[in-house]
């Protein structure tokens, strides 16, 4: 095992753990500007991680999964801050 594979293994875990943590931060958000926010770093963080997996792997084809999440992801943020935008008007 090379010393960039046991990077991208810790770079992994530190993202499946800081998923953990916005998910927990999205359940707990008092706002919804906080939940906007962890549904945003979730998104990001879920990016990375197949980032990471794709270089692992050596399989191109999760690159056009991250690229359409990535869209989704902004689409989301963006229709909801639409929305916050409408209610606090």
């Amino acid at each position: 095992m090379s010393i960039f594979t046991t990077t991208l293994l810790i770079a992994i875990s530190v993202l499946s753990f800081c998923l953990v943590l916005v998910s927990i931060r999205f359940i707990l958000g008092p706002t919804l500007p906080d939940r906007i926010t962890a549904f945003d770093l979730f998104v990001a963080n879920t990016i990375g991680i197949i980032a990471i997996y794709t270089e692992l792997t050596g399989h191109e084809n999760f690159i056009d999964v991250a690229i359409i999440l990535s869209v989704f992801g902004f689409l989301g943020s963006i229709s909801f801050a639409y929305y916050l935008m409408k209610a606090y008007r």
